[in-house]
């Protein structure tokens, strides 16, 4: 799968970063007075921040929509791919998509924009924030495949946030189950809530399991910690902290994502 993965992501341990799009029309935060237009430059300032920074992805998502469901409203799909299309003439970077958490929507938004890659929970049985939640991987994968997307990646995230697993086996073993019996692009491993690190034993154990796959962080990953996060896994992914003050629900601030960056750079030459 590690193939697969250098076919979008050519630099070694890319760095994969989030634009976290304001909430949108039909969830509680959503802001009328800055509406839709106040919502795309915003998005379009950010997405500019990160690609200054030299980011290797980016990648969109409904942070916002608290609280998140699990079946999304139509109406935040059909913002999120008018949004994306209002911005797509100034990525250039591969982007992906993450509609939380809905899987099924994830993938219809990342057909209709294009999008190189999904995020989202395809596997596993939790009690989280919204519910019971036990999606279905195979079904995502099928309506992947009905859309003519087979090159669309899909990216695993097995340590659910918001949520606790009632799967008792180790985050190893359900990752080695989910390679085997799922075919990820790559296999996710999150901290407890957006913004946490994810315990770098954890990590380690899962990336020793299944060799063959890309194993990404997914939460928690800031300038003290990614030269250690990165000596481990195939790559991160990234947003509070690049945010002003390191704050979720804030602008990404170029100065950050820029020092972030060269950060980066270094450790990988270093390597």
């Amino acid at each position: 799968m590690k193939n697969r993965f250098n076919k979008v992501f050519t630099t070694r341990k890319p760095v994969i970063a989030m634009v976290h799009l304001g909430a949108l029309p039909g969830s509680p935060l959503y802001d009328i007075k800055t509406g839709i237009n106040g919502l795309i430059e915003n998005a379009r300032s950010d997405l500019h921040a990160l690609q200054d920074a030299n980011v290797d992805a980016v990648m969109f998502g409904n942070e916002n929509d608290r609280p998140y469901e699990l079946k999304v409203n139509r109406s935040s799909l059909s913002t999120m791919a008018y949004m994306i299309g209002r911005v797509a003439e100034k990525i250039n970077v591969p982007f992906g998509v993450n509609v939380l958490w809905d899987p099924i929507s994830t993938i219809a938004l990342a057909a209709s924009t294009n999008a190189n890659f999904v995020r989202e929970i395809f596997t596993g049985t939790y009690a989280s924030d919204m519910g019971n939640w036990s999606p279905d991987a195979g079904k995502a994968m099928r309506y992947r495949n009905s859309l003519g997307r087979k090159d669309l990646q899909m990216f695993y995230n097995i340590s659910a946030e918001f949520a606790y697993s009632l799967d008792r086996r180790t985050i190893a073993e359900r990752a080695e189950s989910t390679v085997f019996s799922s075919i990820p692009d790559a296999i996710l491993v999150s901290g407890q809530i957006t913004g946490q690190a994810a315990k770098l034993d954890e990590i380690k154990e899962v990336t020793k399991i299944i060799p063959n796959t890309p194993v990404l962080a997914n939460t928690g990953v800031n300038y003290n910690n990614v030269e250690e996060i990165l000596k481990t896994t195939d790559g991160v992914i990234i947003g509070s902290s690049l945010k002003v003050n390191g704050d979720t629900w804030k602008n990404v601030d170029p100065k950050r994502a820029k020092k972030f960056m060269s950060k980066v750079k270094s450790i990988r030459k270093n390597a």
